[in-house]
């Protein structure tokens, strides 16, 4: 498990951009895969953004709806995960979260960035 503090979430117009940043602890950070996932009101969470472990390459995948759009990246020496988000849309809008990847049941979770695009 890692603990995890989501921050960088706000308000913003569409087409607008934000950078969400993650701040992890935990020995395993820096072994595994790290992702965002984003929760919208009544919905249920889903994974947008991953990346692998530096050691396994750094490949990163995305979900189609913001393939082209979000950018994640990891900092080990920083035990640092960002999720660069351009373009943004009104259907962006949830609670993101960062956490392994994959998650499971036992994940635990932190209290997530709020983001708000607005037409």
């Amino acid at each position: 498990q890692v603990q995890v503090v989501e921050s960088g979430g706000g308000l913003v117009q569409a087409g607008g951009s934000l950078r969400l940043s993650c701040a992890a602890s935990g020995t395993i950070f820096s072994t595994n895969a790290m992702g965002w996932y984003r929760q919208a009101p009544g919905k249920q969470r889903e994974l947008v953004a991953s990346i692998t472990s530096v050691t396994s390459g750094g490949i990163t995948n995305y979900a189609e709806p913001v393939k082209g759009r979000f950018t994640i990246s990891r900092y080990n020496t920083k035990n640092t995960v960002y999720l660069r988000m351009n373009s943004l849309k009104p259907e962006d809008t949830a609670v993101y979260y960062c956490n392994l990847v994959p998650a499971s049941r036992s994940t635990i979770w932190g209290q997530g960035t709020q983001v708000t695009v607005s037409s």
